[in-house]
């Protein structure tokens, strides 16, 4: 969930017109599951949600981030960063284990 509230912050930071079905189909999460995370974000005070008529005389909404959500996008920020630095340090030391196997094995033959 991190991950997707980070990624969402992050776009709409860039552009506040980002539609729910454009970041569904950016992020590859279903439009529900970002119905959901945009409802959440707007209860928490972090997105604010602003409507407006476009050409095809449709509702659209901006996604403006609000102070707060200025704030836990850089607290996800460094969280995102511990999370991926953590799984490279893991993938690192399975790399590691798999060469020396391999070395050993070779050394059997």
């Amino acid at each position: 969930m991190v991950k997707n509230l980070f990624q969402i912050l992050k776009i709409l930071e860039k552009d506040s017109n980002f539609t729910q079905r454009k970041l569904s189909s950016t992020l590859g999460i279903s439009l529900g599951k970002i119905n959901y995370c945009m409802k959440k974000l707007i209860e928490k005070g972090l997105i604010k949600a602003n409507n407006f008529r476009n050409h095809n005389n449709k509702i659209q909404y901006s996604y403006l981030l609000t102070p707060k959500g200025i704030e836990e996008k850089a607290r996800l920020t460094l969280e995102f960063i511990k999370i991926k630095t953590e799984e490279y340090n893991a993938l690192e030391e399975e790399i590691r284990t798999l060469k020396e196997d391999a070395i050993n094995e070779k050394k059997k033959d």
